[in-house]
C-alpha cells in the first residue's frame, strides 16, 4: 500500500491512506483542485499469485485496484485495473467443490499481469 501511495504521489495525486481495518478503499486520491477523487484498493504480493476478492463482488467498492507484485523487493511492479475490469476478469469458485460450500472470487495472475495494466499509471486520470 505504501509503495502504491508513493507512486501515486509522484504522479501528482494527493493521497490519503485509510484506517487499516476499514472496509473498502485503502487509499483515497484527489487532484489539486479536487475535481477528481477516487478510491484505490491496494494488494501487495511478494510474488505473482492470485488476489482474493471475497465471496460477493457487490462488496467491492474501490474505483481502482493496484496489484503490486514483488512488494517487499527492490523492483516492485504495479498493475492498475478499474473496478469493472476486476469484476470482468475474476475467477469464480464452484461452491459445490468448496469444503464450506461458500462461493469465492479471485484474480488469477494471468488476469492482472497483462501489458496494458503493467505500470499503467496514466489510466488514473
Amino acid at each position: 500500500m505504501h509503495y502504491a501511495a508513493w507512486q501515486l504521489s509522484r504522479k501528482g495525486w494527493n493521497v490519503m491512506p485509510t484506517s487499516r481495518n476499514a472496509k473498502g478503499s485503502d487509499l483515497f486520491c484527489a487532484n489539486d483542485d479536487e475535481s477528481i477523487i477516487f478510491g484505490v484498493q491496494s494488494k501487495g504480493l511478494s510474488k505473482r499469485a492470485p488476489v482474493g476478492l471475497g465471496g460477493d463482488l457487490a462488496n467491492l467498492r474501490s474505483d481502482w485496484w493496484i496489484v503490486t507484485v514483488g512488494a517487499k523487493g527492490d523492483t516492485p511492479v504495479c498493475f492498475i485495473l478499474s473496478l469493472d475490469e476486476v469484476k470482468q476478469l475474476c475467477f469464480q469458485s464452484d461452491p459445490s467443490k468448496s469444503k464450506t460450500g461458500a462461493q469465492s472470487y479471485w484474480l488469477q495472475p494471468k488476469a492482472y499481469d497483462q501489458p496494458h495494466f503493467r505500470e499503467a499509471w496514466h489510466r488514473l486520470g
